[in-house]
């Protein structure tokens, strides 16, 4: 018995918890160079563009942070805490890292560069623009929705010729759904929190991004979204462990 034991300890050492290979990367073209996604799941993304290392709502509880690259920059949607994780952030900052915040956000963590819905700015060269993410139809049951407007921001990313949305948590917006030349796109899929399968396809049909990326999807059946976007020409679904 004490062998097994022993082999069980070995087998648990051997094998981290987290680590960088056991997540889901996809690599973009670009006319600027190679864009790297990782996977993280939840919310989570690592990007890495020109050796740039950047990170959205990094959540402790998917991967141990301190054995992740440094950030250049990080982006934080809003200010709930499988989103805004200081513990995670602070593993992967450093003094020259650029950290996103918006208002409220910042009330959690300091030092960062506030972003209010609408700004547009450019960090570390890549252009950054800050969309609104609210509810219109998920409430609580004191009637205020569980992401109000003005709160929380979506972000769209310029790398070279490729712009990719993070949405954050947010229904189908009719900001959303104006959204342009959209190639990369990570909607939201969870309630109550969030969107259903319909919602996410009512906003790719109306913004057309060229590869719609579900994520925060939590128990959600991801086929549903695929089935949904069969015969919508020019919008390819991938899924990926990000629930």
């Amino acid at each position: 018995m004490k062998y097994l034991v022993a082999a069980m300890l070995v087998a648990c050492f051997a094998f981290p918890a987290f680590s960088q290979e056991l997540f889901e990367k996809d690599v973009i073209k670009t006319a600027a160079g190679d864009l790297e996604i990782t996977f993280i799941g939840h919310a989570s993304l690592m990007l890495k563009f020109n050796n740039k290392i950047l990170y959205a709502d990094p959540f402790g509880k998917l991967a141990d942070y301190a054995k992740l690259p440094k950030a250049d920059m990080i982006l934080i949607t809003h200010e709930h805490p499988d989103h805004l994780d200081v513990g995670a952030i602070e593993q992967i900052r450093t003094k020259d890292t650029t950290l996103v915040l918006t208002e409220a956000s910042a009330q959690k963590i300091q030092n960062g560069m506030i972003m209010k819905n609408g700004d547009v700015k450019s960090i570390l060269g890549i252009n950054v623009e800050a969309i609104p993410a609210y509810n219109i139809v998920q409430k609580r049951e004191n009637g205020q929705p569980y992401h109000p407007k003005g709160q929380g921001n979506g972000y769209v990313l310029t790398f070279g010729d490729k712009r990719i949305y993070i949405a954050g948590d947010t229904e189908n917006t009719p900001e959303m759904k104006a959204l342009k030349q959209i190639d990369y796109a990570f909607l939201p899929m969870n309630l109550p929190y969030t969107m259903t399968p319909e919602m996410v396809a009512d906003a790719a049909k109306g913004f057309k991004p060229k590869v719609l990326y579900p994520y925060h999807y939590g128990d959600t059946d991801v086929s549903r979204i695929v089935d949904l976007l069969k015969n919508e020409p020019g919008i390819e679904v991938r899924i990926r462990k990000m629930k």
